[in-house]
């Protein structure tokens, strides 16, 4: 149990540390750290870990760090992927934090955010192209996901609203499972 806890606290401070953005852009790190370099988790269990995480409240990233570490080591394991993905944050404001205002007024910095967004739409649309690979599997979920996508971006319906009618469709259109 203790290696297990050490290496989840140690995954989790390296996808915290490496993932500029947090939230979405950490998602393909962490398939990458819990599915390809561990094997701890199914792709299929990844995507319900990160759907579950959306719709609780708080940071996503958090969150899965946090139901991941649980699934893996219970309530040991929650504690510890969690305290490892925000420790990184949580340094770095701390030493930051004094000189952040006047560092964003340079002229350095504002070109260095702009490449950096531009990483971070990267980023997350690879993350939701993988996650899609094992989500949208049949003519059902792909008209799902059009519609919902329709609503998003045409009519800007609240994705709490979008993530509710996800969840009822499924539901309904697939009472025993996929």
């Amino acid at each position: 149990m203790t290696i297990i806890i050490l290496t989840l606290y140690w995954t989790f401070l390296k996808i915290g540390l490496f993932t500029i953005g947090g939230g979405y852009a950490m998602i393909p790190l962490m398939k990458t750290e819990i599915i390809n370099g561990h094997g701890w988790l199914s792709t299929a269990e990844f995507i319900d870990i990160i759907a579950i995480a959306e719709i609780t409240p708080g940071p996503v990233s958090v969150n899965a760090a946090t139901f991941i570490g649980y699934r893996l080591a219970g309530i040991a394991g929650a504690l510890t992927a969690t305290l490892g993905v925000i420790t990184p944050s949580l340094i770095l404001l701390m030493i930051f934090s004094r000189f952040l205002f006047k560092l964003i007024q340079e002229p350095a910095a504002g070109s260095f955010l702009n490449g950096l967004r531009s990483a971070l739409v990267a980023l997350i649309l690879v993350a939701a192209f993988t996650l899609g690979q094992s989500a949208i599997i049949d003519l059902t979920t792909i008209l799902i996901f059009l519609i919902l996508l329709a609503a998003s971006l045409l009519r800007r319906v609240n994705p709490l609203y979008l993530l509710a009618v996800g969840a009822l469709c499924g539901l309904l259109l697939f009472p025993y499972g996929v």
